[in-house]
């Protein structure tokens, strides 16, 4: 009779610790689940910035070669500019008239889309009021504008030799002696790149364009 009850008591023992590490076993299986998921985003983050990274340092081996393709047709272009001879545009005016006209032929200019800097005025009498105003500060500063070159310059027939070539050139026949024009219309001629624009008595710039160009 005692060896019946023993046996159930036995069994029972042994399911218990049975079920006991099973449940155990459950318990830590959550814990590594949130191990990995941070792990991930970690993982694609490094990849991240390193595929910009090479990108970046194509791209700017692609542009500079393209660059001097252009910059070389562009820098043959000014020199084959300055063997053409340039245009030459005469428009009438009075000597009193000469200088309104040239500022009216600059404005046409800009107004086209011409750059500033590419413009040159030179008048034989009276200096622009530009000039008058910018050569009160002394002739560093003026001159210092004209080789910035990033604007219009404006001198007269003395400060003409000294300008450098640009691609248009106006000259304003507003007075002066005959001497300064016949000296500063051919100096205009060699100095403008693409087009001479001439304002005063036409018959006294074809007289003098004549013969001196």
């Amino acid at each position: 009779m005692p060896l019946i009850p023993e046996e159930p008591q036995i069994h029972e023992s042994a399911q218990g610790p049975r079920v006991t590490p099973a449940s155990g076993r459950t318990a830590p299986t959550p814990r590594p689940v949130p191990g990995p998921r941070p792990a991930a985003p970690s993982r694609p983050g490094r990849p991240g910035p390193l595929r910009p990274t090479p990108p970046a340092q194509r791209a700017p081996r692609d542009v500079p070669p393209a660059v001097p393709g252009p910059k070389g047709p562009a820098a043959a272009s000014p020199s084959s500019a300055t063997s053409v001879t340039p245009q030459i545009q005469l428009i009438p005016a009075t000597l009193d008239g000469a200088l309104d006209a040239a500022d009216e032929a600059v404005d046409l200019l800009l107004d086209s889309g011409r750059a500033p800097g590419d413009v040159l005025v030179i008048t034989t009498g009276d200096p622009h009021p530009w000039a008058a105003h910018e050569l009160s500060f002394g002739d560093a500063s003026y001159w210092a504008q004209h080789d910035a070159g990033d604007d219009v310059f404006y001198t007269d027939a003395a400060g003409a030799g000294r300008a450098a070539p640009r691609a248009v050139v106006v000259v304003a026949v507003n007075g002066g002696p005959d001497a300064a024009a016949a000296t500063v219309l051919p100096l205009a001629h060699a100095r403008a790149g693409a087009l001479l624009i001439v304002c005063g008595d036409p018959q006294r710039i074809n007289s003098v364009l004549g013969t001196g160009v």
